[in-house]
């Protein structure tokens, strides 16, 4: 991911170093201020050059006040001057720049979101309703201050732009706009289940963690433009949309009964094979063709009911 970000290589003092400094510098003005309005009586020139001397160098204090930045751990300050991008401070601490610069506040650390469920259509044109919470963090500070509008989502009456809540929010917002586009071209693309195709191993369903990572994927190649990564996302909600959830469900009950009457019949099949084989190697008895239907017949309706079998005792014979 090309980027333009770059540390601040310009002067940067020790804030508790200048603050000592600018402490010393005011009140040596104001002792010049002081000797200069004593001096205007004895020495007109002297005392007024002194007065004068000491409101420039006034302005010139209150100047340097403007330069102190204090900087938290996984923040980072993005220095401007007059409209060029001269760095990014990431280092925690107290500092003093040029007071000229404008130094962009942004936050580094890890935000979650939880995308609110959407109805969207899988691979196979069912509507689903599919949600997801994310992790992520602004990572690039230039493209995260230049490349996007961070402005466009301030709170309503705010004047100040450069005001890191309303920052974040406008980021969080760009977020929840692109992850919803990522979560709608993910879960077109695959199926919520594969009842009519089983040879698709991937579905909504069934492949969690991969379609996690595909998802991840996605939403990092839509939000590398803004400086912005995600460090995780995980689909948290996958249901039928309302409109078809009961014959979805009356479906998939379907499908699991046949697939129970499949393998019933499987068994069935081998148990009066097994016993037909058994007769006859044990020569127990020697049934025709007519008579192995009939037992055939009799077995596979026991083995295959779902009510328990009524035997009916002949006591007759089996040969004419």
């Amino acid at each position: 991911m090309e980027t333009k970000e770059k540390i601040f290589s310009g002067m940067k003092l020790r804030g508790i170093k200048m603050l000592i400094i600018n402490f010393l510098f005011l009140i040596a003005l104001i002792v010049l201020f002081v000797f200069g309005a004593k001096e205007i009586e004895k020495i007109p020139v002297c005392g007024i050059s002194c007065v004068v001397l000491s409101i420039i160098l006034l302005i010139i204090n209150t100047l340097f006040w403007a330069g102190f930045m204090q900087i938290e751990p996984n923040e980072a300050r993005v220095l401007v001057f007059f409209g060029k991008y001269k760095g990014t401070v990431k280092e925690d601490g107290f500092f003093w720049v040029n007071p000229f610069y404008a130094k962009k506040r942004l936050t580094l650390r890890a935000r979650n979101l939880d995308v609110e469920p959407i109805k969207v259509n899988d691979k196979k044109g069912n509507p689903i309703m599919i949600g997801q919470v994310l992790v992520w963090r602004v990572v690039d500070t230039y493209k995260a201050s230049f490349e996007i509008d961070n402005t466009s989502n301030v709170s309503a009456g705010t004047t100040k732009l450069d005001n890191l809540q309303d920052k974040m929010k406008a980021y969080e917002h760009f977020v929840k706009v692109q992850s919803d586009a990522a979560l709608r071209h993910v879960a077109g693309m695959y199926a919520y289940d594969n009842m009519e195709n089983e040879d698709e191993k991937l579905t909504l369903r069934s492949a969690g963690e991969e379609i996690n990572e595909i998802l991840e994927q996605q939403l990092n190649e839509r939000l590398s433009i803004a400086g912005i990564a995600i460090m995780e996302a995980r689909v948290n909600y996958l249901a039928y949309a309302p409109e078809i959830a009961a014959v979805m469900l009356r479906r998939q009950q379907a499908d699991a009964i046949i697939a129970a009457r499949e393998k019933i019949v499987d068994g069935a099949v081998g148990m009066v094979k097994m016993a037909l084989e058994k007769l006859l190697d044990e020569k127990i008895v020697n049934l025709d063709e007519e008579r192995k239907a009939a037992m055939v017949t009799n077995l596979m309706v026991v083995l295959c009911s779902d009510q328990p079998a009524q035997p009916i005792i002949n006591s007759g014979t089996l040969y004419n």
